[in-house]
């Protein structure tokens, strides 16, 4: 079955609703659907809730939904550089679910495998644990997590045959394993369809069951923070 379409536009029309849940592969800037990001900014759906590690940078990835209001919610783990999502949220124009990246990382995979929720250490005694169920297993106390089961998945990876089976680049691989499988509907990006049959089964990282749509375009290859070392004298 070819899974693939002609443009991120064409492969997001008819699944976009108002209020919908989209849970957004990618940390920082590696791995980020950037064009699907561009086409959901073109559509104009409003009012999301976007399930994704951080928001971009101003500008670039999802900052470009904070940029045209159009996301009501971020569930997150990481909020730094991104100018525009904190003072949204400092304002209180944005609300935020702030979960420890592991745990973002199981609700999404947890979400992804039909486990509705999960206990876990992580974030006990902390504003992270109030009003979540409290379990004590062996004498330690955990806290219930609920999977994520998002309306749409957007993700990014590195190539694809056309029945939408991926692999990811190194690091670029981050959420974007655990956010394609907890979506209905999953839309995913590559910088390369090959042939079907050329790729080796035992380097696909994401099995095109997962996948219901592919998109191949040109990415931009951005570097978040430069750091280089002043060349030492002779």
């Amino acid at each position: 079955m070819d899974k693939t379409y002609p443009s991120a536009e064409a492969a997001l029309d008819g699944v976009l609703s108002d209020g919908m849940l989209i849970a957004a592969g990618g940390f920082g800037l590696c791995g980020i659907p950037e064009l699907l990001i561009d086409a959901l900014v073109a559509s104009g759906v409003k009012d999301l809730t976007i399930a994704s590690n951080n928001a971009g940078v101003d500008g670039f990835g999802l900052g470009k939904l904070l940029a045209t209001r159009q996301i009501k919610k971020m569930i997150s783990s990481y909020v730094g550089e991104n100018a525009e999502f904190m003072r949204q949220y400092l304002s209180g124009e944005l609300e935020l679910e702030f979960n420890p990246q592991g745990t973002l990382a199981e609700r999404m995979r947890a979400g992804g495998a039909g486990i509705p929720g999960f206990y876990t250490a992580t974030g006990v005694g902390t504003v992270i644990a109030e009003g979540k169920e409290h379990h004590d297993f062996d004498g330690r106390t955990y806290i219930l997590e609920r999977g994520i089961v998002a309306d749409l998945s957007i993700v990014k990876a590195w190539k694809a045959d056309p029945s939408g089976n991926l692999v990811f680049r190194k690091t670029a691989r981050n959420f974007n394993a655990p956010a394609a499988t907890c979506g209905k509907i999953c839309v995913a990006e590559v910088e390369e369809i090959v042939p079907l049959g050329s790729l080796d089964p035992d380097t696909i990282h994401l099995p095109g069951i997962y996948v219901h749509r592919l998109i191949q375009g040109p990415h931009e290859k951005r570097i978040e923070q430069r750091t280089v070392r002043k060349r030492e004298a002779v």
